[in-house]
């Protein structure tokens, strides 16, 4: 064997033991996260869980019963619980892990030092807060089960579409939390989320739908500002049994595309914004 050959196949070896470590450090990484998240499995679930069985308690249950709302109000209703909590729970928790890690704690040091590209390590981060969001979700079925009992209403036809809405949804909503987990220190998360959440919330239709809002025109056509009306779509499109007369609703081919593209741009931000902070 010549020389020549020697230094080929050291040229050639040298990427895959990087890529190899680089894989090992990765999965070592997320079987770490993945036990933590077991062990907290009973606080996460309640602090996420709290809210949507609240809501769907008063809203659904309780103002139906006293006839302030129609009993078919808690069937418009649950989609947009279901968006809120898939959307919310993945971007609380890693705006707020990732403000206490770039602040104070530095656990995030930790992971840097391991042989793993810097945007590997964002993504990680943004993969599993997904999971936690889809998590708390699918829990929200069974919840609104237990609590809207006879006026729990689901169409079962479309679960691939649902359980794709859920999925894009709650990558969204970790991509919009590593943006704002970046940009924003932890001491300031708590009025961000006030100042933002908020709006977000009453103007992304969770409570009704988009095609009613056709009498105020205006405040209509601000909700589609806000990429939660789609998420909010997208899911009632999914899971609302199809009835004659129902509300005009967003078509799904919209709904899809400005998930995606609102994706894209939070994701890419994100990265852009995690690297700067991380490397500087």
């Amino acid at each position: 064997m010549t020389v020549s050959d020697l230094m080929t196949q050291r040229h050639e070896l040298r990427p895959r033991s990087h890529a190899g470590a680089a894989w090992r450090a990765a999965v070592a990484i997320v079987s770490r996260d993945v036990l933590v998240t077991r062990r907290e499995i009973a606080s996460l679930l309640v602090q996420t869980l709290a809210q949507p069985l609240f809501f769907l308690f008063i809203f659904g249950k309780v103002l139906s019963s006293v006839g302030t709302t129609s009993p078919r109000f808690s069937v418009v209703l649950l989609p947009g619980i279901v968006a809120f909590t898939v959307f919310l729970a993945p971007l609380q928790a890693l705006s707020i892990d990732l403000g206490r890690d770039l602040s104070f704690t530095r656990e995030i040091d930790d992971r840097l030092l391991a042989p793993l590209p810097v945007t590997l390590v964002a993504l990680e981060k943004v993969v599993l807060a997904a999971a936690r969001g889809l998590l708390a979700g699918g829990f929200v079925f069974p919840l609104a089960y237990w609590v809207l009992g006879s006026s729990y209403q689901v169409r079962t036809d479309e679960i691939g579409v649902l359980i794709g809405m859920m999925a894009l949804t709650s990558i969204l909503g970790a991509a919009i939390g590593l943006v704002m987990g970046t940009i924003f220190p932890i001491t300031h998360l708590s009025l961000i989320f006030s100042i933002v959440i908020t709006p977000l919330i009453f103007t992304g239709c969770l409570y009704y739908p988009w095609g009613s809002l056709g009498v105020i025109r205006w405040f209509q056509v601000l909700t589609l500002f806000n990429p939660l009306t789609y998420a909010s779509e997208g899911m009632r499109s999914a899971m609302v049994p199809v009835q004659n007369g129902a509300p005009e609703s967003l078509a799904m081919a919209w709904v899809v595309l400005v998930l995606c593209t609102s994706l894209v741009l939070s994701l890419g931000s994100g990265l852009k914004f995690f690297r700067g902070r991380v490397l500087s």
